[in-house]
């Protein structure tokens, strides 16, 4: 069980604990399993070459998104809520990439009593390339 995050403790600026994953047609496989996305681009080199990637197929922006909710629910806990989370896809996940997920605090505030933390999250990729710029918006337990 994830120790409660404390209201109190946390400062703007402060990095939540990072989700890391390295990505492959065996992580692609799984989500696309799950979520009925078997789409010849995510699956297929020669597709995802015709769709003007050289390197071939790509992965799924979606599965990115599942990274950022799993680093987020991971800091939370289960007592904790995500209350919102967008972001913007700007750049292809390739086969063999190293992802990682961070979440920066910007702001806290309490709401009709509930304690929301405010976030800047991202996926970067092994390059230290932003792929998955966006916001979050947590209530606490």
């Amino acid at each position: 069980m994830t120790k409660p995050v404390d209201f109190e403790a946390i400062q703007i600026g402060d990095f939540i604990p990072s989700f890391v994953r390295t990505t492959h047609f065996a992580e692609w496989n799984r989500y696309a399993a799950v979520n009925d996305e078997f789409i010849p681009i995510h699956m297929d080199d020669e597709a995802g070459r015709a769709a003007g990637n050289q390197s071939g197929a790509f992965g799924m922006g979606n599965l990115r998104l599942a990274y950022l909710v799993n680093m987020l629910r991971a800091w939370i806990g289960d007592g904790g809520e995500i209350r919102s989370l967008t972001v913007k896809y700007r750049a292809m996940n390739q086969k063999g990439d190293q992802l990682s997920c961070i979440g920066e605090i910007t702001g806290k505030e309490i709401v009709n009593g509930s304690q929301l933390v405010h976030l800047k999250v991202d996926v970067v990729s092994q390059d230290g390339q932003s792929t998955t710029p966006g916001e979050a918006t947590v209530a606490l337990a």
